[in-house]
């Protein structure tokens, strides 16, 4: 397969858990690195980006406060796709936007409603060959980053490891050999991550804690950035010594499933699944 010239970039969400419990929201939270990397892996200030707030329920106050962020990194060409339904996302004139991007944002909301709106259509297409083809970048939070994988996990109870609890969906497939959770320490979402890989053993899970983000390149080599951490769950050496069916909704047994544990600037190799401590590790 053929590596990708362009980044994924998904973030954990809640990049504004500082303040919430305030009430005020300054945007300052936003200078603690996520976001200016991002802007960073395209042409930094210079940058045209897409801001895509399908998910969210109340897309222009999210479009707004992100508008802002941006604005004080620097950045004030940035453009809001107003698409709410799979009409908007078939406007010939949105696709021609992501054309002219260096890259795009998915906020926040209900995943869901990303692989209802865009999958299979014009708009989707367009962004997976500007990925593939060009130094493009992709970036999402909490739904935004859960959409990004072949399949994802569309609900489900956070603590749960009974079988069949889990609900999944076809996500936007720009990588396809992970299952990304997000909120995942603050929320405990332990439990559902673990179910997900069980039923989809060759796929590597990745528990985004909140304020916290990867770069991927290459759909293979990840560093973490933010402030928290990630946990990575692999099953490629996983043993299911129960034979009940996934449907049972009874608890499971696994035995071998791998757990990593990554904080800020580690780096780890997807296709080796182990961690890269330098550059010649992950080209390999």
């Amino acid at each position: 397969m053929i590596a990708p010239k362009g980044k994924l970039i998904p973030i954990g969400g809640s990049e504004n858990k500082d303040c919430r419990e305030r009430g005020d929201c300054p945007l300052s939270f936003y200078n603690r690195g996520i976001l200016k990397r991002l802007l960073a892996e395209m042409k930094g200030g210079e940058s045209r980006l897409e801001l895509v707030p399908t998910a969210s329920g109340i897309p222009e106050d999210v479009s707004r406060r992100y508008l802002e962020a941006f604005r004080k990194l620097g950045c004030g060409n940035v453009g809001i796709l107003p698409v709410r339904d799979r009409a908007d996302a078939l406007k010939p004139e949105y696709t021609e936007r992501i054309n002219k991007a260096d890259g795009v944002f998915f906020t926040g909301g209900d995943q869901s409603r990303l692989s209802e709106v865009f999958c299979g259509t014009e708009f989707a297409t367009t962004l997976a060959g500007r990925y593939l083809n060009s130094e493009f970048v992709i970036a999402g939070t909490s739904a935004g980053a859960m959409a990004m994988s072949g399949t994802m996990i569309t609900g489900g109870p956070a603590s749960s490891f009974k079988k069949g609890d889990v609900e999944m969906g076809a996500g936007l497939s720009f990588i396809d050999h992970v299952i990304i959770d997000t909120h995942f320490i603050e929320r405990g979402r332990y439990g559902r991550l673990t179910q997900a890989v069980a039923a989809l053993p060759g796929c590597i899970g990745i528990g985004l804690g909140e304020d916290t983000g990867l770069v991927i390149s290459h759909n293979n080599d990840i560093e973490v950035i933010g402030s928290g951490q990630v946990i990575l769950f692999d099953g490629h050496a996983m043993h299911l010594p129960d034979a009940a069916p996934a449907s049972s909704g009874i608890s499971s047994s696994i035995e071998n499933m791998t757990v990593h544990v990554l904080a800020v600037d580690d780096k780890y190799c997807l296709t080796s699944r182990a961690f890269a401590h330098d550059e010649a590790a992950l080209a390999s």
